[in-house]
């Protein structure tokens, strides 16, 4: 009998405490809140960062004379000149880079159509028709990483002797 006694304490001490939480309980519904099936993304993203590897360099080129004349030089690394020049030089190279961020993220990257080139004595040369080998959707690998390269025509007019110098400017953003 004296074990019925201490038994009926001990429940009755159990059942006063579920009644009183010792922490107010609050938690938000699962279920009354609309699920959404899109990738959320952050307002604030990952630092992304684009390193030049291998500058676009026409390095040197066999002008016939005076005159007007292209040299091509596109990603893959091939080749073409016409016009007043007959030869790119064999260490012509084009640019490479390599677009670092978050894995996985879409990236745009932007290169301009055309651009100045200066020599020192004042003369100018031009870039038109930049290319890149990306694909349409450019997207950083699983180690946040995007390796690409450009070229493009250069388009001389006259007297083109000289060291010319210039930038590419590339934007890279994600999406």
């Amino acid at each position: 009998m004296s074990r019925t006694l201490l038994l009926l304490p001990v429940l009755a001490l159990a059942a006063g405490m579920s009644t009183v939480p010792l922490f107010p309980a609050s938690a938000q519904c699962r279920l009354c809140d609309s699920p959404t099936t899109s990738r959320e993304e952050g307002s604030a993203s990952g630092p992304i960062s684009l390193e030049i590897e291998t500058s676009l360099d026409f390095d040197r080129l066999i002008l016939l004379g005076a005159g007007s004349g292209t040299a091509t030089l596109l990603p893959d690394g091939s080749r073409s000149v016409s016009g007043v020049i007959s030869d790119i030089s064999g260490r012509a190279m084009a640019g490479s880079a390599v677009v670092r961020g978050e894995a996985g993220r879409t990236v745009r990257v932007e290169l301009p159509r055309r651009i100045e080139l200066y020599s020192l004595s004042g003369g100018r040369i031009t870039i038109e028709d930049i290319v890149s080998d990306l694909p349409p959707v450019a997207r950083l690998d699983s180690a946040g990483s995007l390796s690409f390269r450009f070229g493009g025509r250069l388009r001389i007019m006259g007297d083109a002797e000289g060291d010319y110098r210039g930038d590419v400017p590339i934007t890279v953003e994600y999406l």
